[in-house]
């Protein structure tokens, strides 16, 4: 019996990371199906061939597509994971007494942000704890209100945002 609980509580754990290696080498595959329908529309530009040039624009087209959802896929599979684990770890999540020195703004996903929101003060130092993704190159998650923003630094925009993070 304990043998059993043992191996069903093992594959509970490994299944999340073997769907998440799946999903990482879906994206690679589609990035790289991205670059050879771009290096077919660039020989069909090269050969003058009109009629080549549409059909490899809609190749390229779906190609994108794909990837576009498979990337989505993925990050709403991390959402879901997210959620799950908030509900388990109410008391890491109590929202406080924190307060900003300027309003709250809904922001969404592609606006510029001011600096003022994302400046050192507001970063999650260590967005694990909190169990989220790890952020990409230049990026941070920052806290505004009750929100947790994904903000490029480099630019100033706003990445990803997940309304209602703490409680």
């Amino acid at each position: 019996m304990g043998r059993i609980m043992t191996a069903a509580l093992l594959a509970a754990t490994l299944l999340p990371s073997a769907a998440v290696a799946q999903s990482r080498g879906d994206l690679y595959r589609d990035r790289q199906e991205i670059r050879e329908e771009q290096r077919d529309l660039d020989r069909a530009y090269a050969r003058g061939d009109w009629r080549d040039v549409r059909h490899q624009r809609a190749d390229l087209r779906d190609a994108r597509r794909d990837y576009r959802d498979d990337l989505r896929d993925r990050r709403a599979w991390h959402r879901d994971d997210w959620r799950s684990w908030r509900d388990g770890h109410r008391t890491l999540y109590g929202r406080g007494g924190w307060r900003a020195p300027f309003r709250y703004q809904a922001f969404r996903p592609g606006v510029p942000i001011a600096a003022p929101f994302y400046g050192p003060r507001y970063i999650i130092a260590d967005p694990g704890v909190y169990h989220l993704p790890a952020a990409p190159r230049y990026a941070r998650w920052v806290r505004h209100y009750d929100d947790v923003l994904l903000v490029d630094q480099r630019r100033g925009v706003v990445i990803d945002v997940i309304r209602n993070f703490y409680w």
